[in-house]
């Protein structure tokens, strides 16, 4: 068997109790099942929700908490019993275990993922197992949108490290025409190419009580880890020799393939992570020459612009009609867009002053 780099990734509702608090015994099903994959070769990343859920019966709590402050003091509690836990958990079979802890904001600062992925990767050439969660006691939807079920997370962590396969454990034995609990009648979907509306409508909304991602937010983190390169598979691992199955190809679940290749990290940034300070709308031409011409964008075909952008930020670029087709990062300030839109490159040269005339390079460009 080859080896592989595997991103997987287990919610709550596979971790803790009905009344909340962790369940150690699957906590222990998982490390086992992990260091299957692990005794085999494998290069194994684990992205696991609970930290809330481990804590809130701690701290007092009678329930999940709604509040931000007191899921953040219960996440601060949890987090250290859950990663307690796995290490206990991994102990038994030689595996040392690390922690990291992210936000959306790491992400979205290009030096701050570099340094993760650094770790990640030398985490990884010592054969130690990262155990990745959002850290919940800093992250909050008012400041930095939250990645709140883990799942998204799971996906920019498997493309950020090139993994070979995303795998997402949850309660459904992968992806239905309709839901099988209420109808019988109901298809499994075995394998998916392409991630249309269609499939996202099937996957209606969430699930468990206990977490908060359902069927909808793991079709959409296989569809940016599709995006970076990296097939997904969605389903039930329960069993015994369970998730070696899944990653080999048999597993009890619905399989996303890519034809797509990985994407170079500064790529992956501009596409999941970057925040667009402004949106430029260009003519059906530049739409064209961006789109199937691999060709920078020029200032002939901008026709309008929003928002106070400068030099070296990324905006967003829309179509005649609105519809965003890519972004990238901006070699001109807005007021000079302004004053040069829908001009030849001569004109251009004889009105600003710029570093290059291309008001987008295709090297620092990406297609949604």
């Amino acid at each position: 068997m080859m080896s592989e780099r595997i991103v997987v990734k287990i919610g709550s509702s596979s971790l803790t109790s009905e009344e909340g608090g962790l369940n150690s015994e699957r906590i222990h099903y998982f490390a086992s099942e992990l260091a299957a994959l692990y005794a085999s070769g494998h290069s194994v990343m684990l992205v696991t929700s609970g930290a809330v859920a481990a804590g809130f019966r701690q701290i007092g709590y009678a329930s999940r908490p709604k509040a931000v402050h007191e899921k953040q003091a219960a996440a601060a509690v949890g987090q250290a019993l859950l990663m307690q836990a796995y290490q206990e958990a991994f102990s038994k079979y030689g595996i040392v275990a690390a922690q990291i802890l992210l936000t959306r904001a790491d992400f979205s600062n290009r030096r701050r993922i570099q340094n993760a992925l650094m770790t990640l990767e030398e985490l990884l050439h010592k054969r130690i197992v990262p155990i990745i969660n959002e850290n919940d006691t800093v992250a909050t939807d008012e400041l930095v949108p939250k990645f709140g079920d883990n799942d998204n997370l799971s996906a920019l962590v498997a493309a950020m490290a090139k993994a070979s396969k995303l795998v997402i454990i949850t309660d459904m034995d992968g992806l239905y025409t309709e839901d099988p609990r209420k109808n019988p009648q109901a298809v499994k979907i075995e394998r998916v190419e392409q991630i249309s509306e269609d499939i996202l409508k099937l996957a209606g909304g969430a699930g468990s009580s206990v977490g908060t991602g359902g069927m909808r937010s793991k079709i959409e983190a296989a569809r940016i880890a599709m995006r970076g390169g990296v097939p997904a598979f969605i389903g039930k691992v329960q069993q015994e020799g369970d998730l070696p199955l899944a990653v080999a190809g048999n597993g009890r679940g619905t399989y996303f393939d890519t034809k797509l290749h990985s994407l170079p990290m500064k790529k992956q940034w501009l596409g999941f992570h970057s925040m667009p300070q402004g949106r430029i709308t260009v003519d059906d031409g530049a739409v064209e020459a961006l789109l199937k011409g691999g060709k920078s964008l020029l200032p002939a075909g901008i026709t309008a612009i929003e928002g106070d952008f400068h030099s070296g930020d990324v905006v967003e670029v829309a179509t005649p009609q609105g519809e965003t087709i890519g972004r990238g990062v901006i070699n001109y300030e807005a007021w000079q867009i302004q004053a040069v839109a829908g001009l030849t490159t001569e004109e251009v040269k004889r009105r600003v002053d710029v570093g290059r005339i291309e008001v987008i390079h295709r090297d620092e460009w990406i297609t949604l």
